[in-house]
């Protein structure tokens, strides 16, 4: 998979998302298989360029190649200035929201909303490519709505501004995450463009995964939610990809390992207070499905310290150890409670 000069190690792209794609999951995915990971997105409003949160969603210290940060908005020249500055911050490609389906994004006319204005569409694309001198992406849905499908015309317009790959949702805004998602329009949009076309939605198995790219001869998949307390995903696609064979599912120890790092990075990244409320989801994640997992959430959930959750989590682990055999996710959804 190449991405203007940049070649990922694989086609498996850990997809932009809001509140969880920081820096610590992004290099946590890419060390468990991801060939790229995108940014939470970046607002294009430069007053908001001096806040804690964009300036965190601007630290890329010591993260690994190619860094990849998505900007959001509707004004081509501040879409335009937001490329620069993050470029002068580290990044080296940007990637451009116009796949958002929130309310609070779309309200605004940007994310999902510009798809109902193709001429904006390619006035914001033509002023980020011209704009810096790093590769350009583009993630957008099918389209507006399920009669206005026009994800082939603003593939066309992007790959006619310079834009290096797009990324494409398989619902239109309207569907936001209901409903499957469809991969059809894919698969007519990899017909006719030259640019890489990245496939997106409801990719959560190795299987799925075959299947997806089979189907639209996409260059490569982008996942997210599914890589959500399950970053190991990337290798276990990896592996079945090259091999038809299934990885063994990770046991408790694994588990319990990966995410105690996560934690520790969470809060060196974020400090005590915001670092215990923004782990408090990712253990949710990690542990959803795990025997007696119900209780330990609602209990980790009252919790106010770094010390309480690495305790309560070490302490959750260790009764799970008790058990002498690998648990999985599925295997006791039902036993969860």
């Amino acid at each position: 998979m190449q991405i203007g000069p940049y070649t990922l190690n694989n086609n498996l792209i850990v997809a932009p998302m809001a509140g969880v794609t920081d820096r610590p999951f992004r290099q946590l995915c890419k060390s468990m298989g991801a060939g790229m990971a995108v940014s939470e997105m970046v607002s294009s409003n430069s007053l908001l360029w001096g806040s804690e949160k964009t300036l965190r969603r601007a630290d890329h210290t010591g993260e690994v190649d190619p860094i990849s940060v998505q900007i959001a908005g509707a004004d081509p020249l501040m879409m335009a200035e937001a490329a620069r500055y993050n470029v002068e911050r580290g990044a080296q490609i940007i990637d451009i929201n116009m796949g958002c389906p929130a309310k609070k994004i779309c309200n605004v006319m940007a994310g999902s909303a510009l798809l109902q204005n193709e001429m904006l569409v390619g006035r914001i694309l033509d002023a980020v490519v011209s704009a810096v001198d790093v590769p350009v992406t583009l993630k957008i849905r099918t389209g507006w709505d399920k009669q206005h499908r026009n994800a082939l015309s603003v593939a066309r317009i992007a790959e006619s501004a310079g834009v290096s790959a797009i990324a494409i949702h398989g619902r239109t805004r309207a569907c936001a995450y209901t409903g499957n998602a469809e991969y059809d329009t894919i698969a007519a949009v990899k017909s006719e463009v030259r640019i890489p076309v990245i496939a997106n939605g409801d990719i959560t198995t190795p299987e799925k995964v075959k299947q997806v790219l089979e189907y639209t001869s996409a260059d490569a998949v982008m996942i997210g939610r599914a890589a959500q307390g399950r970053p190991w995903i990337f290798r276990e696609i990896s592996h079945y990809l090259a091999t038809g064979q299934h990885l063994p599912l990770p046991d408790v120890s694994e588990i319990h390992r990966v995410l105690i790092k996560h934690l520790h990075d969470l809060y060196d990244f974020y400090g005590e207070y915001s670092g215990v409320r923004i782990a408090r989801k990712h253990i949710s994640w990690y542990t959803k499905g795990l025997v007696g997992s119900a209780a330990f959430r609602h209990n980790m959930n009252q919790l106010q310290t770094t010390d309480q959750q690495m305790v309560a989590a070490s302490e959750f682990f260790s009764e799970l150890a008790n058990y002498g055999r690998q648990l999985t996710y599925i295997e006791h959804e039902e036993l969860a409670a």
